[in-house]
């Protein structure tokens, strides 16, 4: 009965949760990119480079086939998304960044500037600035 008790709490506690939504989400964001890669940064490559495709390149040794060209392929298309996913969470990060700053200087500026008085406040002075005239 311990063990049992002992997983419903590690299920429950919140990394936990937490590590199994970020691995979802993860999963959803990776098919975004590799969509991005495949149908718009890797057509506009092939155009550049003339449409060079190394998947079909290999040697036969013997009577095994070693397709060395999906290797290269694979690399090319590891490199295309790193490259994709780098950039789009720089743009993130800066995002976040200027997001952030401009927080923060909205709190300065509210801080800065002198609070309104009170109602209370604006009452007794205008009493004592109505004694003063008598």
């Amino acid at each position: 009965m311990g063990l049992i008790k002992e997983f419903r709490e590690f299920i429950s506690r919140g990394n936990v949760l937490d590590m199994a939504v970020g691995i979802i989400v993860g999963g959803a964001f990776t098919s975004i990119v590799t969509a991005l890669v495949d149908n718009i940064i890797t057509p506009i490559i092939g155009m550049i480079s003339g449409g060079v495709d190394f998947s079909s390149l290999s040697v036969t040794v013997g009577s095994a086939n070693l397709q060395y060209g999906a290797f290269i392929q694979a690399v090319i298309n590891f490199l295309l998304v790193a490259f994709v996913l780098f950039m789009v969470l720089k743009a993130v990060n800066t995002a976040a960044a200027k997001a952030q700053a401009l927080v923060k200087k909205e709190e300065e500026e509210k801080a800065e500037a002198p609070a309104e008085p009170s109602d209370e406040v604006k009452l007794l002075t205008e009493i004592r600035d109505a004694l003063m005239k008598k």
